[in-house]
């Protein structure tokens, strides 16, 4: 960077007499070096003068103006916005395009002059600005080759020139007191004797590192024995039977590799036949087996254990049968709590519904249905009292009558009230209202289905529940049915495969549906599948969704239970192989973080499956207990399990006819 003032040379209208503004252009050669021309202009020129000083013009791009003048007045951008189309036509349209550079101090262009572009060329090639300046003067002789008579200074030494100096005494005298004390200590001599060191000193013994530590020593041959003596005890020489068994082995399995002889004396020894193979096979031994030292981690077995937290610090959940419910005379398949968690629902295989009392195990009431009750469900909406049945081909709607009586009536007047459309839609499903004896039983609605029915579940509020009926040959495998105005829809045009059993999202509008090895999840309002999760399971069971709505338990028919994080992947978070045999049932608890198992082996084992607020946090998933007393029948143990929706309580039912509550 060069800042050359151009003497001589400035632009029209300057006097060099009252130089009152300078302004300096930055103007870029070929070669990457900047000239910077200044020239000082006269009050006159308004449009040049600006007095910001040193400063970045960028600090002016949002404003209108560029600066003062001397009297302290804005000086305007000129009214141009050049763009780079503007820039390029000038390019090629102006013939001064090559000569005229952007003044950022006036935001104006400035064309050079002749004389300017001569200045700028000068110093591109290294020259000096000036052009009258010249650069090989005359040299000046300062110094005469002729040798001079009288010298330059003739004075006199110095008298101090004679006499010891008293500071150089002073600066040896400390040198000799800190040579004294062993501050400075002199120079030593310069070993000449060579210097051997041991390579390995420092090496640690123990380390296992370093080829030469990682070498094992060739193991040494076994010394001879008896045997080999040439003149062995006779128990060591073989039989004919023995040498005949001897010479038909094969040479790895021989224990000896030679036959032990007998001579009188050391004389009558011959040279060993065999001692030329032998020493040969040692040497291939020695330098082709591979001898190497193996790294083993020495790993404490309790340290790959997972630092799991006790289950006494993650009570309450449930430890010891305190009920069981007698009554059925078949296998129980379902049962399904209330929402108050005062009453039970059993459907079995002996044609009943049974209604129980759970503090009290009495059987309130006993329904008796036209075929083995596959599925029960009671209605989530504690404002109403209805219970969801199927058997065969038929869903069934009881009110069971029990509890508050407000409920029970309100529930009739809401199923009373249905008040049927002016034209009726062709549906899968035909609704028929009880009537007579059956609406006295407690029968309310009958939606008889195409085909047999094995599961029916209810949306959390209450209106609306699907059924399954399994058919690998058909679409018709899962209906939503909407109970207020006896609606049926198939959702679904396509099969996908065998439904195994579907669940509603708690808090979205969400469906979760089953098939042998996936589960696949729908958005009911966009009407398009959201996700598609892979079990890694051979045959899906049954399945449970956490109340939060980001967790999800697959069992299934391999004795596997999965647990998938919606949030975090479409494979299983975790994998439980904790029962023997095949899992039946599934369940979250509402309100505590608890899920529970129940299997063919007759037992259910209570988890405690925690899910944190803080995404980032994985769940914990620790079995707490296992829970016995199912007795197995026909191989089959226990068959659906359910918690109680506000106490820690589980209730299993079983092939043994029974339904039993853990507390």
């Amino acid at each position: 960077m060069g800042t050359v003032c151009v003497g001589g040379v400035y632009p029209a209208g300057c006097e060099k007499k009252r130089d009152t503004a300078a302004h300096s252009l930055l103007i870029g050669s070929g070669r990457g070096v900047f000239i910077e021309i200044t020239h000082r202009c006269s009050p006159t020129f308004k449009d040049i003068r600006n007095t910001v000083g040193n400063v970045p013009m960028e600090w002016y791009q949002d404003y209108p103006h560029i600066g003062y003048n001397l009297d302290g007045k804005k000086i305007f951008k000129p009214i141009r916005n050049k763009d780079e189309l503007d820039e390029f036509l000038d390019k090629m349209e102006n013939p001064d395009y090559w000569r005229t550079v952007h003044d950022k101090m006036t935001a104006s262009d400035i064309r050079l002059t002749d004389e300017q572009v001569d200045l700028v060329h000068r110093l591109q090639k290294g020259q000096f600005g000036d052009v009258n300046f010249n650069e090989y003067e005359p040299s000046v002789d300062f110094f005469t080759n002729e040798v001079m008579i009288h010298p330059v200074t003739n004075r006199p030494q110095d008298k101090r020139s004679f006499i010891p100096s008293l500071i150089e005494k002073e600066k040896v005298s400390k040198l000799v007191h800190a040579i004294k004390m062993g501050w400075i200590k002199p120079r030593k001599p310069k070993e000449t004797t060579p210097q051997y060191y041991d390579l390995w000193a420092k090496e640690d013994p123990n380390a296992i590192l370093g080829r030469h530590k990682m070498h094992v020593p060739a193991p040494k041959m076994r010394l001879p024995g008896h045997e080999e003596s040439y003149n062995p005890p006779p128990e060591y020489l073989l039989t004919e039977e023995e040498r005949l068994v001897w010479e038909q082995q094969d040479a790895e399995d021989r224990k000896l590799p030679f036959l032990p002889q007998k001579h009188s004396c050391l004389r009558a020894v011959p040279a060993f036949s065999r001692f030329i193979h032998e020493r040969f096979e040692r040497c291939l031994d020695l330098y082709l087996c591979p001898r190497q030292r193996k790294m083993r981690v020495n790993v404490n077995p309790e340290d790959l254990i997972p630092k799991l937290p006790k289950p006494k610090d993650l009570q309450p959940f449930p430890t010891t049968m305190s009920l069981v419910y007698r009554g059925h005379t078949s296998l129980v398949r379902c049962i399904s709590a209330s929402p108050t968690g005062q009453w039970l629902v059993s459907g079995s295989d002996d044609f009943t519904v049974r209604f129980w009392e759970v503090n009290t195990g009495r059987c309130m009431k006993t329904l008796e249905v036209g075929g083995a009750v596959k599925s029960v469900a009671w209605n989530p909406n504690p404002a109403v009292c209805l219970v969801a049945v199927c058997f065969e081909h038929t869903v069934l709607l009881l009110n069971p009558s029990l509890g508050d009586r407000l409920v029970v009536s309100s529930t009739d007047q809401l199923i009373t009230a249905y008040e049927p459309p002016e034209e009726d839609k062709e549906q899968a499903v035909t609704w028929a209202l009880s009537e007579g004896l059956e609406h006295n039983k407690g029968h309310r609605l009958t939606l008889t289905h195409p085909k047999a029915v094995k599961q029916v579940v209810w949306h959390g509020k209450g209106d609306y529940l699907s059924s399954v009926m399994p058919d690998n040959s058909s679409n018709l495998q899962v209906l939503i049915h909407q109970v207020s105005k006896r609606r049926t829809q198939n959702p679904f045009r396509k099969n996908k495969g065998l439904v195994q059993c579907v669940s509603f999202h708690p808090l979205r509008p969400y469906f979760f549906v089953a098939t042998q090895r996936y589960v696949r999840v729908y958005n009911l309002i966009k009407q398009e599948l959201t996700k598609k999760l892979m079990t890694n399971c051979k045959w899906i069971s049954s399945m449970a969704i956490h109340p939060g709505g980001d967790n999800l338990i697959c069992g299934s028919y391999d004795c596997r239970l999965a647990w998938f994080d919606l949030d975090l992947s479409t494979k299983p978070y975790k994998m439980l192989r904790h029962h023997k045999k095949a899992l039946r049932g599934v369940a979250y608890h509402r309100n505590y973080p608890l899920f529970a198992s129940g299997a063919d082996d007759g037992s259910v084992i209570v988890c405690h499956g925690m899910v944190y607020n803080d995404l980032l946090q994985n769940p914990l998933i620790v079995p707490v207990k296992v829970l016995k007393g199912h007795q197995i029948t026909h191989d089959l143990g226990v068959l659906d399990v359910t918690f109680h929706p506000t106490q820690p309580w589980v209730f299993s039912s079983g092939a043994d006819t029974t339904i039993r509550l853990f507390t």
